[in-house]
């Protein structure tokens, strides 16, 4: 895997680049882990902006060196580091381990596509269709659009591009009679916009469940990742103001670039 592209100028910080400078203070003894904070060290420079998107992170022998600690007790916290995709590593002439580009954040309390999320994290949206064909719900859509299991659906299967590379498989069915002619439309673009432009709906709120799976074959090709790697599947039940369901969609997001949030308020006694 190719490092994430630079996003400026800003160079790594330079103690931690050059090896100069005093290291953060590492608390040894009785229930301390060592690595975890090391970790916790790391992700804190990220998250504060000191180590930025693109940033090459000193070798395993410099880094272990500079917090005085064994390279197999770096290497745990970079493995943790990767798995939480705070870095990325590659391999080759230019290879080590990166900063990695920031997780698309999934917020549940506010229903908006995948379009418009990408572009409020400065992100180009993009699609690649895989299937588009019209045909008979079958139960699990039938009772999910509250339609026949013989009625037709549209049946849209893309996958979802931020800044050119995949991060979403979807999987997306509305009720064809419904929106006729729906699958003559372009359909690599935001699928609201086209059902609010051409139709005059859009869905106002969704019911969607979370469930951690890992990537089959198909599943890991159509999203450039290894077989078994952690997905999060977002089943989504959309509706329109009315609360006729308009979409039902089973999609899978890459779980090394999303995360999700969710916005609570304060119990009522």
């Amino acid at each position: 895997m190719a490092p994430p592209p630079r996003t400026g100028r800003r160079r790594i910080r330079p103690a931690l680049r050059t090896g100069t400078g005093r290291p953060p203070e590492i608390v040894r003894g009785p229930g301390a882990t060592v690595h975890t904070q090391i970790e916790d060290w790391l992700a804190s420079e990220i998250a504060a902006g000191a180590l930025v998107p693109g940033d090459k992170l000193p070798s395993e022998h410099d880094l272990a060196t500079w917090f005085g600690v064994s390279r197999m007790t770096l290497r745990h916290a970079l493995a943790e580091l990767t798995r939480r995709g705070l870095v990325t590593k590659a391999v080759g002439r230019h290879g080590g381990t990166f900063v990695a580009a920031p997780k698309l954040e999934q917020d549940l309390t506010r229903l908006a596509g995948l379009s418009e999320r990408l572009r409020r994290h400065g992100m180009i949206a993009g699609a690649r269709v895989l299937f588009a064909s019209e045909h008979p719900a079958g139960p699990a859509a039938a009772a999910a659009l509250r339609i026949g299991k013989d009625d037709l659906v549209c049946e849209v299967q893309r996958v979802r591009l931020a800044d050119g590379k995949p991060i979403v498989l979807e999987r997306s069915l509305f009720p064809a009679d419904r929106f006729p002619g729906m699958l003559d439309s372009r359909l690599d673009g935001s699928l609201y916009e086209l059902l609010e432009v051409r139709y005059g709906l859009r869905p106002h709120r969704a019911r969607e469940s979370l469930e951690p799976v890992t990537a089959r074959v198909r599943e890991a090709e159509a999203l450039e990742v290894p077989e078994g790697a952690p997905l999060m599947l977002v089943e989504r039940i959309a509706y329109a103001r009315s609360g006729e369901p308009l979409e039902y969609a089973r999609d899978l997001f890459r779980g090394d670039r999303t995360k999700v949030v969710v916005w609570t308020s304060e119990l009522e006694d």
